[in-house]
This record gives C-alpha cells, structure tokens and sequence, in this order.
C-alpha cells in the first residue's frame, strides 16, 4: 500500500486546534476520528501531540521574550514546532527547527503556515548534528531515554564549548540530567489525555554547584 501524502494527510485529518495554555500558538492535533496511525506506521506520531516539556518551555518564551528577542535559536527534536514558533512569536529574529522524523517536517512547515511565522526545517538528530551557528538551544522532551539523553547532553556540552546557551524544558522524566541543570521556571501543563503535572525549565550547565 503505497503511504498517504505526509502533508495532505495532516491538513485532512488534523484540525488546526488552540494549545492548551498557549492561546497565542494554534497547531495541527491529532484528535480520535484523525487516525494518525495510518501516517505513522510504526512510528509513534509524538509531532501530532503536547508533551509537558514543549508546553512549559513554550510558555516560558513566550512570557519571558527578552531571552530570544533578536537572537538566532535551534529547537531540537522539534516535533509538532511548538517551541520555535513560541520564539518567533516572542521575537527571536531566526528559528531552526530541526527533526529526524519526515512526518514532523511536514506538520512543521505546516504549523509555521498556521501561525504566519517562518521556520528554517531541517532534517536531523542530535547525535549526528553539525554545531549549529546560533545563539541559544532550546530543547523539549528530548531526554525520555538513556541513550538520548546522553547523545543529547555530548551534543550541548559541544554548545557550551561555543558559548551558545541552552534551555531545557522536561518534567523530570528519569534520564533528565538533573546535575547538568539549573530551573528557572516550572509550569502546571497538560499533556495530550492526561490531568495537569509540573514540569520545569532549565538552562543547562556544564557544572552546578
């Protein structure tokens, strides 16, 4: 069965819906008649979903705009592009946005549409990325496993080497870094089918005290 076109799938099927304590960011969600399963295969469809990390992360732009005003950031593991488009509302003056899932690149050019902002997508991973010429880093819920973390961790301690910053946003899933990390903000926020649970935001270091 030859696979249904990424992004005619997504505008069919995924309604452009408000986030969930982000009335300013409107994204394609998969809701239960979507069955986004068709897209996905195999793949879990995490870009057509709110995770707690992307969700305070985003809020945490949004209401402090004067940490990516005018400055060139890379949001990592990008997904449905709740973060980049957070930092382009709040004033970053470029956002990459980069994932390795081209299901994602295709809600994330269509995202950017829906909020009229423009997004640079690019494929990749952190384990293999190139360091990128920007000022700041900005990751949610990309330290869900072991590996990962670690990929992700090696990737930003290269950032810090180059002096370009990194904020974190996670609720404290168990292979979060938690020594590498200081919190700056912490959020009420709902995943997709879940209540409400805290999650943080953290600007990462390469030693805390």
């Amino acid at each position: 069965m030859t696979p249904p076109d990424a992004a005619a799938f997504i505008r069919a099927h995924l309604p452009v819906l408000p986030v969930p304590g982000l009335p300013e960011i409107h994204l394609h969600k998969a809701v239960p008649a979507s069955g986004v399963g068709r897209l996905a295969g195999d793949e879990a469809p995490y870009w057509a979903h709110y995770w707690a990390g992307g969700l305070a992360l985003a809020r945490y732009v949004l209401d402090h705009p004067e940490r990516v005003a005018g400055r060139r950031v890379l949001d990592l593991g990008a997904g449905s592009g709740l973060v980049a488009i957070a930092a382009m509302k709040a004033g970053a003056r470029d956002a990459i946005a980069i994932d390795a899932d081209p299901h994602a690149l295709a809600a994330l050019a269509l995202n950017a549409a829906a909020n009229a902002v423009s997004l640079d997508i690019r494929a990749g991973d952190a384990a293999s990325l190139v360091l990128p010429d920007v000022d700041m880093i900005l990751i949610g819920d990309l330290f869900y496993s072991d590996d990962l973390a670690e990929a992700v961790t090696a990737f930003l301690d290269r950032c810090l080497d180059r002096g370009i910053e990194a904020l974190v946003g996670d609720p404290w899933r168990r292979p979060l870094p938690l020594a590498r990390l200081r919190e700056v903000a912490r959020y009420d926020v709902a995943e997709t089918g879940m209540a409400p649970k805290p999650s943080g935001v953290f600007r990462f270091h390469r030693n805390v005290a």
